[in-house]
């Protein structure tokens, strides 16, 4: 007769490969995959493979279609948009702006996308005035306007990035300086570097530096940015502030839901009463 022991053993074995149908099946989501190809990827056997699926269907965790294509299916991923109400971006993002304030003594922002804009979605203020492309708490600016929505556009997809450049481009021309030009040099720069800061000039004595902040999936959901006096980014400091800054954005980014739904309604995220609000 097995032990209690044994039983055990074999539960958390049972359960680990369940979670390794699910990881792999989240891999080929778009694609969908077969019973072979998880037993192949996996290392298990195709009745193993097929008896956990069979086990995740009947608890409406995985769906097949007519081609015995296996998929996670909605309900899953009902679960898992749940799992990222219970800590928002802003919620999550307030201890580094904190940090990143007191370390710095300069304006902290955090940026999102909301369609071809980035919104400002937590501030705050330093001991020096400063003035930024977004403004206040839910200001926005088009992306590829300022370091922070720069960031968030050189980090888009190659065709998201196509997209958002044809629709801005007439948008930012009043400014002067942005034509396409220089928005792919500066998309290029910021790829290479992880990093963008500049003094463009449209807002005197000021400057700044952003990084990009990804979900868990490495899509790039937001940009923590510096806005300061351009005397205070001198060659000197700003290795001091980039260092700082990404080592926040590291952290935050593996803590990012991608199903969170800040993400999905940024200006919702500002006005439902959350404990997270700007300092003076």
């Amino acid at each position: 007769m097995p032990s209690s022991a044994s039983n055990d053993t074999h539960q958390r074995s049972a359960m680990h490969r369940t979670f390794q149908i699910l990881r792999a099946l989240g891999e080929q989501q778009r694609e969908g995959a077969r019973v072979t190809y998880l037993a192949k990827k996996l290392g298990m056997t195709q009745a193993t493979t097929h008896r956990l699926l069979q086990g995740l269907m009947q608890e409406g965790m995985v769906e097949q279609d007519k081609n015995k294509i296996y998929r996670l299916s909605l309900d899953l991923f009902c679960l898992a948009a749940q799992a990222g109400a219970v800590s928002d971006l802003r919620s999550l993002a307030r201890p580094a702006l904190l940090r990143l304030n007191a370390s710095l003594s300069d304006t902290v922002l955090l940026l999102v996308r909301s369609g071809f804009d980035a919104v400002c979605l937590d501030r705050v203020e330093g001991q020096y005035p400063v003035r930024t492309f977004t403004g206040d708490v839910g200001g926005r600016v088009a992306l590829g306007v300022g370091q922070g929505a720069l960031v968030i556009l050189a980090y888009l997809p190659p065709a998201e990035q196509e997209e958002v450049l044809h629709y801005n481009l007439p948008r930012i021309r009043h400014y002067n300086v942005y034509d396409e030009v220089y928005l792919r040099t500066e998309i290029k720069k910021t790829l290479e570097l992880g990093y963008n800061a500049k003094n463009s000039g449209l807002l005197q004595g000021m400057a700044g530096i952003a990084v990009p902040v990804f979900d868990r999936n490495r899509n790039v959901v937001a940009a923590l940015s510096i806005g300061t006096h351009d005397s205070r980014l001198s060659e000197e400091r700003l290795p001091i502030v980039r260092d700082m800054l990404a080592r926040e954005a590291l952290q935050l980014s593996s803590l990012v839901n991608p199903f969170d739904p800040t993400l999905r309604f940024p200006m919702h995220a500002m006005t439902a009463g959350s404990s997270a609000q700007p300092i003076a």
